[in-house]
């Protein structure tokens, strides 16, 4: 009978200790300290030359990227810093249609090339970003002398635009994103000017044409929110009916996210989600808002190396799926999230090209 007693009470303690459901804390549980001889502050990072690559892609974990635009490529500063942490590189703006083709069959190529020279001939990977979005993109690819385009003519104008793009880099850009951000928050189709005219029809033919240029290019779907269940649900269908087709590789997840977010048991069902369906996971744009304060602060210090810690151990946690981390930025002061008179802090570097706190907590494991 004591047995029995003591069985049924072990049970009603296992009940009470379980999740509620409810959502997990900011923070994992606390780990112990890893014993290694990696850097731990300025004066032994500059003592070491070893970098992120270093400690990640060649430790045998994923690509570290990040993006930058052709004018990083003057300053050797910035040169030196990217050939010590990164292995992989992405246009931020020189691949988008408005700065590649801005009129039709007017292509400027040289600050693509610029980029992709670069990495060719230090042998850097690149991703490329973006063949088809919804902003910066040209007004003239829905317009037919004063009137809307057909969507026969948008489509054409789609598939022609990708050939020639794809087609320039075939063998030297190993990733595209293909389409970018076509579900909206609530989980339906974005209503642009590419769904208005032609419905779903647009993305497939991206993809069509991507695989058609370099079928041995691996191909994604990115969109940011990607964690978001209602609109996570939404990418699930695209992909599947992606990959029942096969014009899909991957699933790439725009890392814009903050000192207090998402939940990592989002991040994990996410990450979970995506896994389950056979594509390779990418995080593309990650960055770390710091919101609105004027100054980087001990306090603002403090939490984004507590997100940036346990963002990377979910990324090594999930080390078999994920193949690539790119930050969208390579100092806080070339930030899209840094504007005059709103300054953030969301990197690992700051405008002196040293490390921040954060930076020691990603490498500390």
């Amino acid at each position: 009978m004591k047995k029995l007693f003591d069985l049924f009470l072990s049970i009603l303690i296992f009940v009470s200790c379980s999740d509620s459901g409810g959502e997990d804390p900011i923070d994992p549980p606390i780990e112990p300290p890893v014993e290694n001889d990696r850097p731990k502050n300025l004066e032994e990072y500059n003592a070491t030359s070893d970098g992120l690559r270093d400690y990640y892609f060649e430790d045998g974990y994923f690509d570290i990227g990040v993006a930058i635009a052709p004018q990083t490529l003057d300053k050797p500063d910035e040169i030196a810093l990217i050939k010590r942490h990164m292995n992989s590189l992405t246009a931020e703006n020189a691949m988008k249609w408005s700065s590649i083709e801005p009129t039709e069959g007017n292509f400027n190529w040289s600050d693509a090339d610029k980029i992709v020279d670069f990495a060719v001939a230090n042998d850097l990977k690149v991703r490329g970003h973006t063949l088809c979005w919804h902003q910066q993109v040209p007004d003239w690819i829905f317009e037919d002398n004063g009137v809307e385009a057909s969507k026969e003519l948008v489509l054409e104008r789609l598939k022609s635009h990708i050939a020639a793009v794809v087609g320039r880099y075939k063998g030297k850009i190993y990733a595209w994103d293909v389409v970018n951000e076509a579900i909206d928050d609530g989980g339906g189709y974005r209503n642009s000017k590419w769904y208005s005219i032609c419905g779903e029809d647009y993305i497939f033919e991206a993809f069509k044409a991507a695989r058609e240029a370099d079928p041995d290019a691996k191909l994604f779907y990115n969109d940011y929110n990607a964690t978001e269940p209602q609109k996570r649900y939404s990418i699930e269908k695209l992909l599947e009916d992606l990959i029942s087709r096969q014009l899909v590789d991957g699933i790439g997840l725009q890392g814009h996210w903050n000192l207090d977010g998402p939940y990592l048991s989002r991040i994990r069902d996410a990450f979970d989600s995506y896994a389950a369906l056979g594509v390779e996971l990418q995080i593309t744009e990650l960055d770390i808002n710091t919101g609105s304060a004027n100054e980087y602060t001990s306090t603002i210090e403090s939490k984004q190396k507590s997100a940036y810690g346990r963002y990377f151990q979910e990324f090594r946690d999930y080390k078999d799926e994920i193949t690539s981390v790119t930050f969208w930025g390579l100092t806080d002061d070339h930030s899209w999230l840094n504007q005059p008179g709103k300054p953030n802090f969301p990197l690992l570097f700051d405008k002196n090209y040293d490390p921040k706190g954060p930076y020691f907590d990603v490498i500390d494991f």
